[in-house]
């Protein structure tokens, strides 16, 4: 599968992670060949940080690990859709999925999901 993917003029290529049993979007992260090549030797989520240009295994410092279920490839090669099996949440500000917020009618930005775990029990800074 690696050689139908289409990597961008950096080496990367946008991944949209989705729980396999809510079908809740969690993140959207971005991959290179190596973290690809991780992630389906390993069967978990390998990420590339773009802010600090490096292979991270999601969930390494919370152990919030996402396990591969199904994996997809858009029509044109250029983007992926994994389905995973997501240990206690996704987003490091402590909500399941990344997408915790909503626009609300009034144009205001809502908090519509429920924080399941304190970021500040699981890392040292805020942001991690």
């Amino acid at each position: 599968m690696i050689d139908a993917v289409t990597f961008d003029a950096q080496g990367l290529i946008p991944a949209i992670i989705q729980d396999a049993k809510t079908r809740q979007v969690l993140t959207l992260c971005y991959m290179n060949r190596e973290a690809l090549e991780r992630t389906f030797a390993e069967g978990k989520i390998y990420v590339y940080r773009r802010s600090q240009g490096r292979l991270m295994l999601k969930g390494e410092t919370s152990g919030h690990i996402q396990l591969v279920k199904a994996v997809y490839l858009d029509c044109e090669g250029n983007s992926l859709l994994f389905e995973v099996e997501q240990r206690v949440a996704a987003c490091h500000a402590g909500y399941f999925t990344c997408y915790y917020r909503k626009r609300g009618a009034d144009g205001t930005l809502q908090v519509v999901g429920q924080q399941v775990f304190a970021p500040q029990s699981v890392y040292k800074s805020a942001g991690e």
